[in-house]
């Protein structure tokens, strides 16, 4: 089991490497990197990349024990097809008209390069912050006969929340990684991980890497 709070992971005492993914959300150029879309914003992308480390070494524990690695990429068609009128406005809105911001097929788009994804690893790319919403990633879980998420990358309060709770509705078992998560608001990064825990964890557990990485040794052993 990994130690976790308000109850261990998984509540079954039974965690499996076969049946667990983890799953790293968005860390590409368009949020990581000091010309993306989160920099124009506004906000320091050097938050996010703190939590590097620890999703690498996760990545390789993972990998080690048999668990699999499930990437996601957040944007849109390079001809904004499946783009609706709103996002478009907000697009304008935010001054990013014109821009390949959330791109596909840009380098904004692309995973970091401290990431080490290898040929075995599953990229799920997304229009929506949720990672199920218009994608095949349930078809994907479902077929390789995972049931335990671990969740990790950015943004905490948007993205990893949203797939959260998308997963929560999906009857996945889900662990939110503390600090392999980040945001660039620090309130709504901890607001975002207290939710998980009220009414008992209905969203689930929560654990820092520390834990993970000593549940995943004892599993694989």
């Amino acid at each position: 089991m990994i130690q976790a709070r308000p109850f261990d992971f998984p509540y079954d005492g039974n965690l499996k490497p076969d049946t667990t993914a983890l799953i790293v959300i968005d860390l590409q150029h368009d949020f990581l990197s000091p010309d993306g879309y989160f920099a124009r914003k506004g906000y320091d992308p050097a938050e996010l990349r703190t939590i590097l480390p620890n999703v690498t070494a996760l990545v390789r524990a993972c990998r080690a024990a048999g668990i699999s690695v499930i990437y996601t990429r957040q944007g849109y068609r390079a001809d904004m097809a499946d783009m609706t009128d709103y996002e478009k406005w907000r697009r304008r809105r935010a001054g990013l008209e014109g821009t390949d911001v959330f791109l596909r097929g840009t380098r904004g788009f692309e995973l970091v390069a401290e990431l080490d994804v290898q040929p075995q690893d599953i990229i799920i790319d997304k229009t929506c912050c949720g990672a199920f919403t218009y994608t095949d990633l349930e078809h994907v879980l479902h077929a390789r006969g995972i049931t335990h998420l671990l969740l990790s990358g950015c943004t905490t309060d948007v993205c990893v929340q949203s797939t959260l709770r998308e997963a929560c509705d999906r009857n996945f078992q889900c662990l939110t990684i503390t600090d392999a998560c980040a945001s660039g608001d620090e309130y709504a990064h901890q607001a975002a991980l207290h939710m998980v825990t009220v009414e008992d964890g209905i969203f689930g557990t929560l654990a820092d890497t520390a834990a993970v990485l000593a549940g995943i040794d004892a599993a694989a052993g």
